[in-house]
C-alpha cells in the first residue's frame, strides 16, 4: 500500500514543544525524520512543531511521541499530491547570514553583489539556508573567518551541501562533504557545479570511510545532524581535526546544549561560542588537546 502523504502539527508552549522535539530525537525509529521547531505566536507563547512522515510506520511514531505529551495540540493534515515541498519552499525569502546570501531560483534578481550568493533550490535533502541550524552554523562560519581561514573543510551529514559549498566559495582548498543519503550526495555535487564552487561530496557512513581520512586532518568540521549523533561522533570529529582547529555543531535544541557541550569538552575541546536561532542552538567548539 503507497504512503498517503502527510503533515503532522502538533502546538503548545515552548516548554511542552521542545520535550515533545526531544522525545522524536530520541526514538531511534525517527532518527531520519523530518520536522521543524518554530515560536509561531510570540504573544502567545505559542510554538510549533510541523513533521511530515514518508512512511505509516513513521506517522505511527511520531504522533505516539506527540501524544506523549498532553501540552501540545496533535493535528493531521492530507499533502495534496503534488511537490508540496518545492512548492513551499518558492514562497520562502532569501536568507542573509553575515556575508553569505543563501536564495532559491525565484529570487535570482534579489540576488546582492556584495555578499557570496548561494543558490539552493527546494529538493529531497536538508539545507536550503532557511532552517535555524543552517543559519546559525552560516553565522559562526562568517564570525570564524573575520580572524582566520580554513584550507581543509569536512562537512558530516551535509544535506544540500550549502555548508561545504559556502567554505569553497570563501577559499578552503578542500571543501568535503558526506552523507548517508545518496539522493542527498547526488543533490549536493550537483549544486556545487550550479554554484561553481570545489566542493566534493561522497557517500559515507562515519568518518572513517578512507576518502574523509584521506583528505584530512581538517581545520574546521561541521556537523548538522542531530544531537544523538553528535555526541556519538565526538571522538571520530576530534580525530578528524588537527590541533586547534574548529567543530561547528548544529542540528541540536537549546535544551540539547548541556549534552552535546559535555561530550565535547571531555574530549579536550573549548566551546567558544553558542548561536541561537528559534529553539535551536550551533555550538563553536576548539580542539585544545
Amino acid at each position: 500500500m503507497s504512503h498517503t502523504a502527510l503533515q503532522i502539527i502538533a502546538r503548545g508552549p515552548r516548554a511542552d514543544a521542545e520535550a515533545a522535539a526531544e522525545a522524536i530525537d530520541r526514538d531511534i525509529l525517527l532518527e531520519g525524520a523530518t520536522y521543524s521547531i518554530l515560536e509561531e505566536d510570540e504573544d502567545r507563547g505559542l510554538w510549533r512543531i510541523d513533521a511530515f512522515p514518508t512512511s505509516d510506520e513513521e506517522a505511527e511514531a511520531l504522533q505516539a511521541r506527540l501524544a506523549e505529551h498532553p501540552g501540545v495540540t496533535v493535528k493531521v493534515e492530507v499533502l495534496a499530491d503534488a511537490d508540496w515541498l518545492a512548492m513551499s519552499l518558492s514562497g520562502l525569502p532569501p536568507v542573509r547570514a553575515g556575508r553569505f546570501f543563501v536564495y532559491g531560483a525565484h529570487d535570482q534578481g534579489r540576488v546582492p553583489s556584495n555578499a557570496v550568493n548561494l543558490k539552493i533550490d527546494a529538493g529531497a535533502a536538508f539545507g536550503t539556508g532557511h532552517h535555524g541550524t543552517t543559519v546559525g552554523c552560516l553565522v559562526a562560519f562568517d564570525e570564524l573567518l573575520k580572524r582566520e581561514r580554513f584550507e581543509r573543510v569536512l562537512d558530516v551529514g551535509c544535506g544540500t551541501g550549502v555548508l561545504a559549498i559556502a567554505a569553497a566559495r570563501t577559499g578552503s582548498r578542500v571543501a568535503l562533504g558526506t552523507d548517508i543519503d545518496k539522493p542527498s550526495v547526488r543533490i549536493a555535487n550537483e549544486n556545487a557545479k550550479l554554484n561553481r564552487a570545489d566542493a566534493r561530496f561522497v557517500y559515507a557512513s562515519g568518518l572513517n570511510d578512507q576518502r574523509v581520512r584521506g583528505e584530512g586532518p581538517y581545520d574546521l568540521v561541521f556537523a548538522n545532524i542531530l544531537a544523538p549523533p553528535l555526541v556519538a561522533l565526538s571522538q571520530d570529529i576530534k580525530e578528524a581535526l588537527r590541533l586547534g582547529g574548529v567543530a561547528i555543531l548544529s542540528g541540536l535544541l537549546r535544551t540539547q546544549e548541556r549534552r552535546v557541550t559535555a561530550a565535547y569538552l571531555s574530549r579536550g575541546f573549548h566551546l567558544e561560542r553558542r548561536i541561537h536561532r528559534d529553539a535551536w542552538s550551533a555550538l563553536v567548539l576548539r580542539r585544545m588537546g
